[in-house]
């Protein structure tokens, strides 16, 4: 109780803003005739709950005392001019402008949910869509799935040395720890199970040709650097169905409406 105390306390003198309470809203608390808003304190409520904190009468109790505790301490500095004090009304006006700008920003974020929401009720994905997309991803990953090293380095001269250690008889695993991928430098340059679908295309192309236990002769150059990789093993890759992928298809087709979305009124749209 002590803990919601101090972080109830803290977060209360920490705010400088008050909401008052409408007529439309009953007060949550009323102080020398001015009321407290049941807004103010559902905010403060919600985010103790947002701590870890239990929604209870111990913790309804808490805030309420606590913006009483403000509440007295305001009237009070306002009774003796502090709001009125050039430098202490000008960081309180500051405080004001960063809630406002919160609260637009808030206001904004739900008109555009609303917006998308509906925007994605009358551009609903199909099934055929669905469908599609399961099989261009299954033809994408191919057959096979690859157990893979690699060690990556940033001059093609540094690949064919770290070859050339390897032809002599060097353990990969300890040449690896020169690789610039610190993913996997240390655990001996160990990518897991991965598909083609997976990397980029020089990587993927060398995959196939590889048998188990064998390793690049030549570096792989892609983007990031250049590779020496080795194939550990393969096995058959086994595809959820597309009843099982129906939930994670469905979010990339929505996502991807929204960014043809958003991309149609960027270009529409005046930016400077």
């Amino acid at each position: 109780m002590k803990a919601l105390s101090r972080w109830i306390s803290a977060l209360l003198l920490g705010t400088t803003v008050s909401i008052a309470a409408s007529a439309a809203d009953k007060p949550f608390v009323t102080v020398n005739g001015k009321a407290v808003s049941q807004v103010d304190a559902d905010l403060y409520i919600g985010q103790a709950q947002s701590q870890g904190f239990s929604d209870s009468p111990q913790l309804k109790d808490r805030v309420r005392d606590e913006l009483i505790r403000r509440e007295v301490l305001y009237q009070d500095a306002e009774k003796v001019g502090f709001d009125r004090n050039p430098d202490v009304a000008a960081r309180a006006q500051a405080a004001r402008q960063k809630v406002l700008a919160q609260a637009q920003a808030t206001w904004e974020t739900e008109i555009v949910r609303a917006y998308v929401q509906d925007f994605l009720k009358k551009n609903p994905v199909s099934d055929d869509q669905l469908k599609a997309m399961y099989n261009d991803m299954k033809a994408k990953g191919g057959n096979t799935e690859y157990k893979v090293r690699h060690i990556l380095v940033k001059e093609g001269s540094e690949a064919r040395n770290i070859i050339a250690s390897l032809n002599k008889g060097s353990s990969f695993e300890d040449l690896a720890r020169q690789s610039i991928d610190s993913g996997s430098k240390y655990n001996g340059g160990d990518l897991g199970w991965i598909t083609s679908s997976k990397v980029v295309k020089p990587f993927a192309d060398v995959l196939s040709s590889l048998h188990k236990g064998e390793y690049t002769k030549t570096p792989v150059k892609t983007e990031y650097g250049f590779h020496v990789v080795k194939l550990d093993d393969t096995r058959p890759l086994k595809v959820p169905s597309l009843e099982e992928m129906k939930p994670m298809l469905y979010q990339q087709a929505q996502a991807a409406l929204i960014d043809r979305l958003v991309k149609s009124l960027r270009t529409k749209a005046t930016i400077q």
